[in-house]
């Protein structure tokens, strides 16, 4: 990779041009925020039936192609977040060849997503680090594949303790480290003859391995990040010389709008979603009437038992939370109303940022590619995976140039 990506080039502006598409928070506005500047947009938004949303956010290119006559950018925003495989379907093999009780542990999803990731991975022949390992589940797919040892490091020593135990038991060349991937001394585990990978370390911590790697010239490192909004500062510090030079400024919230997928909840998640949603946004409008204030007011996460409970049990229990005192008499069946009313007005806002989210994610990942570039490796980005097995299925490979 040389230069500047040209889809980094050109998702910077996009995103950039359409902020006002995407940058705001659905929550907060009781009406739809672009009711004014964009009343065709609204109009088409209002008439949509349930179903019909429920369509587009499972369909990001019809989605789209309906957009396009009111946000002409949508098509080639939906065309950008496109990838290419990177699973070598030749070397997947049988499971058969797996050693027995090799995925013992390991939920069925997970087992699905270590496996797919271990496809994607080349084979370097070089020893292999794994960040944040928790119990150890890439690693020991990777030993067994890869033929190398495995240094595994991982915070929480109970599951240093139990990747340990499963490495014994299937006579792997594993070794645990506990260590904390952010304290200075886990830098020394990183060195040049090694692979690093990272299979859905959260924000800062893939991001401290790619500076690690780069900074100590790893010979390769393989990431799939995750939850880009877990950063240690307010808004989102750009790796590389382009990001760094782009008019974005990301917020953590903002950062959150990659992880709102919808692909792998089912039915009754949905039904919750809408449930706790509607409570929320009819508490809210109370508190803007009893508090003489049009300004929203984040409520802490609810115990998913306590919407079972009702939505006046809700509202007294958010009250307390924060502070609020309400009247002995409260309609509550109205201010429930509002907030399914606003529940749909949400839920169409919702659906034009939905457009955002994979060219966002893209933007964030093209960050990063970039910066590896820049430090002298040659980068490869795709998937790998389909999106019902996770969301969260980019990976991002890099190796040294000179290698």
């Amino acid at each position: 990779m040389t230069g500047i990506s040209p889809r980094f080039c050109r998702l910077d502006k996009l995103l950039t041009d359409n902020r006002a598409f995407w940058q705001f928070m659905p929550f907060a506005s009781p009406e739809l925020v672009w009711q004014h500047s964009h009343p065709a947009l609204c109009e088409w938004l209002d008439g949509l039936s349930d179903a019909a949303i429920a369509e587009y956010l499972q369909n990001g290119e019809s989605l789209a192609q309906a957009l396009s006559p009111r946000l002409p950018d949508a098509p080639e925003l939906y065309h950008l977040s496109q990838l290419e495989s990177l699973v070598d379907l030749t070397d997947c093999g049988p499971e058969s060849a797996w050693p027995k009780g090799l995925e013992v542990g390991i939920p069925g999803r997970k087992w699905q997503q270590i496996t797919a990731f271990n496809q994607a991975i080349p084979m370097l022949k070089l020893p292999l680090l794994e960040w944040c390992a928790g119990k150890g589940h890439l690693g020991r797919v990777l030993a067994v594949r890869h033929q190398m040892p495995v240094v595994s490091l991982e915070w929480q020593q109970s599951l240093c303790e139990d990747g340990e135990m499963a490495a014994r038991r299937l006579q792997l060349p594993i070794r645990f480290v506990h260590a904390d991937a952010f304290d200075p001394a886990s830098a020394a585990h990183v060195v040049a003859e090694q692979h690093a990978v990272a299979l859905h370390a959260c924000g800062d911590l893939h991001v401290s391995l790619l500076q690690q790697v780069a900074a100590r010239q790893g010979k390769a490192v393989t990431i799939s990040p995750c939850c880009y909004h877990l950063i240690r500062d307010s808004h989102y510090q750009p790796l590389s010389q382009a990001g760094r030079e782009s008019q974005l400024q990301l917020s953590k919230h903002d950062l959150r709008l990659p992880l709102q997928e919808t692909v792998t909840a089912g039915q009754r998640v949905r039904r919750q979603r809408r449930t706790e949603v509607s409570f929320r946004l009819g508490f809210d409008s109370l508190q803007r009437h009893l508090r003489g204030s049009d300004t929203y007011l984040p409520v802490p996460n609810v115990q998913k038992a306590q919407l079972n409970e009702g939505f006046a049990s809700f509202c007294r229990w958010a009250a307390e939370k924060k502070q609020l005192e309400l009247p002995a008499a409260i309609d509550f069946e109205h201010w429930l109303h509002l907030g399914e009313q606003r529940f749909a007005r949400v839920e169409r806002m919702e659906l034009v940022r939905q457009l955002f989210r994979r060219p966002l994610e893209m933007w964030l990942i093209e960050d990063r590619a970039e910066f590896l570039a820049e430090a002298g490796y040659q980068v490869t980005v795709g998937t790998f995976c389909d999106k019902p097995v996770t969301p969260r299925n980019i990976l991002i490979h890099a190796e040294r140039k000179d290698y």
